[in-house]
């Protein structure tokens, strides 16, 4: 069984003359990163390895859910930026078979194209807000009986949990 946890960065701010990449988490993102992570870490999750945008709002979100994860094997991967479902995709193919668990930590629309590309069953009602929305420090698991990451495809994961962060706190609500 692999397992894939699809996270979108936290809030981030967008101050004036600020290039996108360098744009970083706003208040409200700083709160919900630990605060998701932890969540995370709550449902037994410790993935092997990340795979990290290069932005920097991607990189103060796993600055802040790592520890709580165990501090897994770090890659930043530049083409997962602001990258369309297939180009994740293609990421997630490459990373090493020993990997069992991975977490990607990404940005919409293509993380949460993603994660309702790949999901195939699981709780209809979650699947089905899935498909609707993929709010900023919202994360997707998605288990498949694969060998291989190489050999994952659309509509074959199970969609074992969907989570924003408004479910865990309505303060982080926004």
């Amino acid at each position: 069984m692999r397992r894939l946890i699809l996270l979108r960065h936290a809030k981030s701010d967008r101050p004036a003359g600020v290039r996108d990449l360098e744009r970083p988490l706003n208040k409200r993102g700083r709160r919900a990163a630990p605060v998701v992570g932890a969540r995370i870490a709550e449902e037994g999750l410790r993935p092997d390895l990340a795979l990290v945008s290069p932005a920097q709002r991607t990189q103060e979100t796993w600055a802040a859910v790592k520890d709580a994860l165990g501090d897994p094997r770090l890659e930043i991967v530049p083409e997962i930026y602001e990258a369309a479902a297939g180009d994740i995709l293609a990421a997630i193919r490459r990373a090493p078979d020993e990997v069992g668990m991975l977490i990607v930590v990404g940005h919409n629309p293509g993380l949460g194209d993603l994660a309702a590309t790949l999901t195939g069953a699981g709780p209809k009602g979650l699947r089905a807000l899935l498909a609707t929305e993929f709010p900023t420090a919202a994360f997707a698991v998605i288990a498949f009986e694969a060998e291989t990451w190489a050999s994952i495809a659309p509509s074959r994961g199970s969609l074992e949990h969907y989570v924003r962060p408004r479910d865990i706190d309505p303060d982080l609500a926004g």
